[in-house]
């Protein structure tokens, strides 16, 4: 009896007729197809994408090289070199991020005590020559420049969940 069931089922196209209805129930229903380039979905603020080093109001970076967001980095994509100012403070001289190691997991972020190093809602860029990858300081610094607006607002919307 079931070898009589089984050559039925084969033989009216029964589970194709099956995965067609299922098609067709969904044909005429409103679509939830975002056109990418044209319409973005919306981020969250805490969202981890493009790393940026941020600056005080006054202008001077925020970064006091203490070395913690290089040492909570499980993938070890960030290097930092430091040394002491003629007023006794330590600012770094070399801040490196290797984007090809990185986790985006947002320990570095959370280890920064002045707020210096956060990851930014920007995911649309990419690398065109050897070496892009690799983060400077001025980079990190241009991209903290520009985008200050944006991520106070982010931080700004993320305060009262920290």
């Amino acid at each position: 009896m079931s070898k009589i069931r089984h050559y039925l089922k084969s033989f009216l196209f029964l589970e194709l007729l099956q995965g067609l209805s299922v098609t067709g129930k969904y044909f005429f229903k409103k679509k939830f197809t975002i056109q990418y380039p044209e319409q973005k979905t919306p981020l969250s603020p805490r969202f981890r994408g493009l790393h940026a080093l941020r600056r005080y109001p006054n202008g001077e970076e925020r970064c006091i090289a203490c070395k913690l967001c290089e040492v909570v980095c499980p993938a070890l994509a960030i290097t930092i070199e430091s040394e002491e100012r003629e007023d006794g403070t330590r600012r770094t001289t070399r801040y490196d991020i290797d984007l090809f190691k990185c986790i985006y997991c947002g320990f570095c972020e959370e280890a920064c005590p002045v707020d210096s190093i956060v990851e930014t809602d920007i995911f649309e860029y990419h690398f065109e020559n050897r070496g892009e990858n690799i983060m400077t300081k001025e980079k990190l610094l241009e991209i903290g420049d520009k985008y200050e607006a944006q991520i106070a607002a982010n931080r700004a919307a993320d305060a009262p969940y920290r």
